[in-house]
């Protein structure tokens, strides 16, 4: 039953093939910003409480920064995602690339979790580790299949290199 609706509207008439794709795109870009926002979510509360009782460093920006500049990222995510997807590529080359995308969402994800909900700073500083190598791997992989689309992560990566830093920072002064 289900397969006799997929690319079908409501009304049971065919959805063309173009609106297919767009509606994909459009879901491939949300993805990371869907996780961002859970993640935002569940963490907003610990930043407005235990976040603020914690020694960071001088150049720790301020609060009203993070939530910008990572909506920027998803958003960025999504249509590298989108760009690498729509590659001409080889399937096995994709699908490596999307494993790596799915990987290193997951960890940021992660991230958030062990640092504001479990407030982890040491092993949140290793996860971050994990994280830095997985966008490096898979903006190279992405970047392999479509360097458009790698390049769209080079910005990301800027900023979980910054990120990383500034959770050593913090747990280098909370120990």
């Amino acid at each position: 039953m289900a397969d006799t609706l997929v690319g079908r509207t409501l009304a049971g008439a065919p959805i063309p093939s173009r609106w297919r794709r767009r509606l994909t795109d459009v879901a491939l870009v949300a993805m990371p910003l869907v996780v961002g926002g859970i993640s935002g979510l569940l963490t907003s509360g610990e930043i407005a409480t235990w976040y603020r009782t914690l020694e960071r460093p001088g150049w720790n920006p301020p609060d009203g920064v993070f939530g910008p500049v990572w909506t920027t990222l998803y958003i960025v995510m999504g249509i590298a995602l989108v760009t690498a997807v729509r590659s001409p590529s080889d399937e096995r080359a994709r699908a490596v690339a999307m494993g790596l995308f799915a990987l290193q969402l997951g960890l940021n994800f992660g991230w958030s979790w062990i640092f504001f909900i479990e407030h982890q700073l040491g092993l949140a500083l290793v996860e971050i580790l994990a994280l830095w190598l997985a966008v490096a791997a898979t903006a190279a992989a992405f970047g392999r299949i479509r360097p458009v689309a790698g390049a769209l992560l080079v910005p990301y990566l800027a900023w979980v290199t910054f990120a990383t830093a500034l959770t050593a920072a913090v747990w280098r002064l909370n120990r």
